[in-house]
């Protein structure tokens, strides 16, 4: 079995990709040898004096180091020590004797109107109550997405009925990155994992607005703007990974103002969409020239 060496974004990881898959829809990381008693293998590895931590997914093994050399100096001593121990019929993953019930899970990469943002699309419902989250302490109520900050390229994510957008940092392309997040999502949902805990969602005041408990308490107009949003706008707008949420009208001004969220959220064609679609519409359905449009990003 040859051992490929792949480089990744953070210059103290390296990954030692296999040829084959070596778990089975499972993601392992050990910190150091104790915790690794289920991997024969992660435990050779810590015997070596500048290995961190020890990831193990999919077909790689990913090795962060410290900074005490520099993995151009040690790569291929422990690519070959890792083809030796595998070779010679060393155990990379114990077998778990209580495995967890998978379900079959897939998920498949959209892109977006906005570049920076890609949509995950899962064959499962995730949620009643889409949640935007723009950093790892937002994520509280989902620990996929607090999984999911921990990859340095993701920069925020909005979780909807049956979807993932994900927005990344320019730093990075999709290319290098959207088969490694799918992956992950994926194995992630199939192991157990929660996607969003419902309960933990602290509705906003923008939020309580699209709650028929508060509808009633609007005037007629804002009833109807919610009203053309829900039916004609959310459609178009999830469909490319995002959301818009009503947040006030003045009647005075003619101005409605609207949150955007997920991919709609910093997307370069968004005022477009909300001056000649959204807006338009609304001018036309409530037979009213004046009313304007105003984004509030998410």
């Amino acid at each position: 079995m040859k051992i490929s060496i792949k480089e990744t974004q953070n210059p103290t990881i390296l990954k030692f990709e296999f040829p084959e898959f070596i778990t089975q829809n499972e993601n392992f990381e050990f910190k150091n040898i104790d915790e690794a008693k289920n991997s024969p293998l992660a435990q050779q590895l810590f015997y070596l004096p500048f290995v961190k931590t020890v990831y193990i997914s999919g077909n790689f093994i990913a090795i962060e180091r410290y900074s005490i050399v520099e993995w151009s100096d040690v790569q291929d001593d422990v690519a070959e020590q890792i083809e030796n121990f595998v070779n010679n019929g060393g155990v990379i993953v114990l077998p778990n004797d209580n495995p967890i019930k998978k379900q079959p899970i897939t998920v498949y990469g959209e892109t977006t109107p906005n570049p920076a943002s890609l949509k995950f699309v899962v064959n499962k419902a995730l949620t009643k109550t889409a949640a935007e989250f723009k950093n790892i302490d937002e994520a509280k109520p989902s620990p996929l997405a607090q999984e999911l900050f921990k990859f340095h390229f993701v920069k925020e994510i909005f979780i909807a009925e049956n979807y993932i957008s994900v927005t990344k940092y320019e730093s990075i392309s999709w290319d290098e990155i959207t088969m490694e997040l799918r992956t992950f999502i994926k194995q992630f949902i199939e192991n157990g994992g929660t996607v969003i805990d419902e309960s933990q969602i602290i509705n906003t005041e923008k939020q309580e607005k699209q709650q028929i408990k508060n509808f009633d308490n609007l005037d007629t107009t804002s009833q109807q703007i919610i009203n053309i949003l829900e039916e004609y706008v959310k459609p178009a707008v999830a469909a490319d990974g995002g959301n818009i949420l009503f947040d006030s009208y003045d009647e005075t001004e003619k101005r409605v103002k609207v949150v955007l969220q997920g991919a709609c959220n910093g997307c370069p064609s968004s005022t477009f969409t909300l001056k000649s679609g959204i807006e338009n519409m609304l001018k036309d359905m409530l037979n009213d020239k004046d009313i304007v449009v105003e984004a509030l990003n998410g």
